[in-house]
């Protein structure tokens, strides 16, 4: 025979798992309480002798599942005996204990199934991700390295301010959602129990019992008769606040004010043990023959023990008091578990939502879920913040931050994966910010907060790209030209610029992308650049390291842009409750504008360099116009400025090659050929005299140049070709008589400009004889 507070620990836990199958005849067994899979006609085993009257009738021929009709059964007896006032105090008392003991006899025995997991796995020779806790995930990033022997994962995991394990798609939040979801469901099961039980006890009690019985109660518990009354509003607080101490557990966090003192309440109920007129009386004179243990979880509530006749044991009414014992069961504990905990909790209060019968639907049943989302706002962002914005000063505050880093002669690799060599700074702040995203997946109402962090981050960030920018490129001629009006405009119409993003190129590139027009843009740039001589050493980038850190910030740039837009293409499109002016849009189109900046900032970089080479081929072809070419035996070499340039165009493109995809440096160094032609050509008009040796020189000069830029896989060398043969075919017009250079130009009228067929016969050639009236006639050829 079982006692009074026996009969409630079976149906209060009673699940619908059925791991017996005496319930049923024929063996049927329980499916999850939903009445799958049960014959609801066949006669429940005890009532097979029971005397046929209404109530038997009515259960013989219910529909409903078997683990509602044995509560059913039960409340009646209740009733019959006039015991529902006791059982209703008794629930109260006991509820919270026995929710607890059910709990932690969840963990208990999941911990005893990883544990004999573990001890297979070990038997067996596998490792168990569990035991290692994360450890698996760490080595297997820090042995993942760059082609060229650097450690790209070991330097993200250091800059977060979490463990691998605790990552928003670490083992901790994994393993924190799974036993979360399993407990929730036990107690959403459980409370489906006391909904039945709720509302059986309502339509059973009476005022005359309920008096009767609690005259026999002890004077604290009478005084508290009212408020320990159960009723599924009391039964929906109490769960909801251990599953809010199991919470707090995981997160290790202290509850708030208020819900620690209806824990300490319920507590302080449960610990209450049965007065002996109670326990002689009220308990003994109720015994049933059911077999209640078939009504209890599939998993042993180890964590409570039962006497037969003497109520709760030392361990059940203690209970309450210890801890749930999680930590056995997860690899790590904290704060930062809250993000597993927000959806489980959500779906949870749904679930409890649409169980309440529509006369309880003004019942609280988002107690737990206004807890996880106050302890989010209040506890976790904050915390989030600061850690957060403490590592992005970190990475980008760092010696290494903005320090390139790729061997001499490697080639450029796309991915990371294969060794793209992004900045360390960059390339943190872009673990960071994806980390922070995932947070915000796994918030959806907070991600327009997390959102704004990111954005703050990534500002604070392009701050600092833009310091380094600036220390590159201060006082330097080329970065004070790309800020004209006049050199921007002809920048952005340059056909060249169709590499860039959409940021910089405008969209009638493609009218200008070949013939006339192209033409047109490149030979304005050359004028206006070269209107700028003479060039002077101290205004350009005169040391190779700040070349190669422009190369590697516009890639890096680049790089974190594109993983902006991707983040912005995935994250949470719906910002619940947030406040009215904070729209879903607003958070992503502050980092679409975000990606945009660094686009720009990394665009000018590259029109930087591309300028810079420009200036640097200049700086070098302008000593053409302070030598004379009178020379006296062919060339063999070409002069030596020409050498010194060539020299640094080689050794520039190979230290940028690692930091630049072949498009990349096609821009940098495509400027060169234009300008080298277009000054080579110019100077002709400072020359007072030349020579044929000198016109070989000069010839000479442009094959090496040539030579120089064809070695460079990313130029089009037929394009480079094309123009400097151009040049040569320019000065081998100096060979011909002023006849037959007129003749040429009568055929060729649009080869070259008419200023510069002048300055053919304006030069002097020792043994070439110019009519007074050459000029004249070649002006006249040109106005047809």
């Amino acid at each position: 025979m079982r006692t009074l507070s026996e009969y409630y620990s079976a149906w209060s836990s009673y699940d619908g798992h059925d791991g017996d199958s005496s319930l049923e005849p024929n063996d049927e067994r329980l499916n999850g309480g939903d009445g799958k899979d049960v014959k609801v006609h066949q006669i429940p085993l005890w009532l097979f002798n029971s005397t046929p009257d209404e109530f038997v009738e009515t259960i013989k021929k219910s529909d409903a599942p078997i683990h509602v009709k044995y509560l059913q059964t039960m409340v009646e007896c209740l009733s019959l005996l006039n015991k529902i006032a006791a059982a209703s105090a008794l629930i109260c008392q006991r509820l919270r204990p026995t929710v607890h003991g059910i709990i932690t006899s969840r963990i208990k025995a999941h911990s005893e199934f990883i544990n004999s997991s573990v001890d297979k796995a070990t038997r067996t020779g596998a490792t168990s991700l569990h035991l290692m806790k994360g450890q698996l995930e760490s080595y297997q990033l820090s042995k993942q390295k760059r082609q060229n022997g650097i450690s790209l994962a070991g330097n993200l995991l250091a800059v977060s301010p979490v463990s691998p394990v605790m990552a928003p798609t670490g083992k901790a939040q994994a393993a924190a959602k799974e036993l979360l979801n399993s407990i929730l469901d036990s107690v959403v099961r459980i409370f489906g129990n006391h909904i039945v039980i709720g509302e059986l006890i309502e339509s059973k009690s009476s005022p005359q019992s309920d008096t009767k019985i609690l005259k026999s109660m002890s004077t604290d518990a009478y005084l508290d008769s009212k408020a320990s009354h159960f009723s599924i509003g009391f039964s929906l607080t109490v769960l909801q606040s251990e599953c809010q101490q199991l919470i707090c557990e995981i997160l290790r966090a202290t509850p708030e004010a208020a819900s620690a003192d209806a824990a300490v309440r319920t507590a302080r109920l449960a610990s209450k043990a049965p007065t002996k007129e109670k326990s002689d009386g009220s308990e003994d004179g109720l015994t049933f023959a059911f077999r209640f243990t078939d009504a209890t979880l599939s998993v042993p509530n180890k964590g409570v023990e039962f006497k037969h006749q003497g109520g709760w044991s030392k361990k059940g009414s203690d209970v309450s008091q210890e801890g749930y014992g999680s930590a056995a069961v997860l690899p790590e504990q904290g704060m930062y578990l809250a993000a597993s905990v927000y959806r489980p909790v959500h779906q949870f209060t749904e679930r409890l939502a649409s169980m309440l019968p529509k006369r309880y639907s003004q019942l609280g049943n988002d107690g737990l879920l206004a807890f996880v989302e106050n302890f989010v706002k209040d506890h976790l962002l904050p915390t989030m913040f600061v850690d957060y914005r403490k590592s992005v000063q970190a990475a980008i505050s760092s010696p290494a931050a903005f320090r390139p880093r790729a061997h001499n002669h490697a080639s450029y690799a796309s991915s990371i994966e294969k060794g793209r060599p992004v900045l360390q700074g960059l390339l943190a702040i872009d673990y960071l910010a994806k980390e922070v995203l995932g947070w915000a997946q796994a918030i959806p109402k907070f991600a327009a907060d997390l959102m704004k962090y990111v954005q703050t981050f990534l500002e604070r960030t392009y701050e600092r790209c833009r310091t380094s920018y600036m220390e590159a490129v201060l006082e330097k001629q080329s970065y004070m030209i790309i800020g004209r009006h006049d050199i921007d405009k002809l920048m952005r119409l340059d056909p060249a610029s169709a590499c860039l993003p959409n940021a910089f190129s405008q969209s009638n590139v493609r009218n200008n992308s070949s013939g006339a027009g192209s033409i047109d843009v490149e030979s304005e740039l050359s004028v206006l650049l070269l209107n700028l001589r003479p060039i002077r050493q101290e205004n350009l980038i005169r040391d190779n390291h700040k070349i190669v850190l422009l190369a590697s910030l516009s890639d890096s740039l680049e790089y974190v842009a594109d993983s902006i837009e991707r983040l912005v293409q995935v994250s949470p499109q719906n910002v619940e409750g947030g406040n009215p002016s904070q729209t879903s849009s607003s958070p992503a189109r502050d980092l679409a504008l975000s990606a945009n900046e660094y686009r720009k900032l990394a665009i000018d970089c590259l029109k930087v360099l591309r300028v810079e080479m420009q200036l640097e081929t200049i700086f070098h072809l302008q000593e053409m116009t302070h030598r004379e070419y009178l020379e006296n035996q062919d060339a063999e070499e070409p002069d030596d400025f020409v050498i010194s340039l060539t020299a640094q165009i080689t050794r520039r493109d190979e230290e940028i090659a690692p930091f630049v995809s072949g498009v990349k440096r096609n821009y940098i160094f495509g400027g060169i050929c234009g300008t080298a032609a277009n000054a080579s050509i110019k100077a002709l008009a400072d020359f007072k005299s030349i020579n044929l040796f000198g016109v070989q020189q000069i010839c000479r000069n442009s094959i090496a140049l040539e030579q120089t830029l064809a070695a460079i896989p990313s130029i089009d060398s037929e394009a480079a070709e094309q123009k400097l043969e151009h040049v040569r075919t320019y000065y081998e017009l100096l060979n011909m008589t002023s006849e037959a250079l007129l003749t040429f130009v009568t055929e060729h009228e649009h080869l070259f400009t008419p200023s510069e067929y002048i300055n053919l016969l304006k030069v002097q050639i020792p043994g070439r004889e110019v009519p007074l009236d050459a000029q004249d006639r070649m002006k006249e050829i040109l106005s047809h």
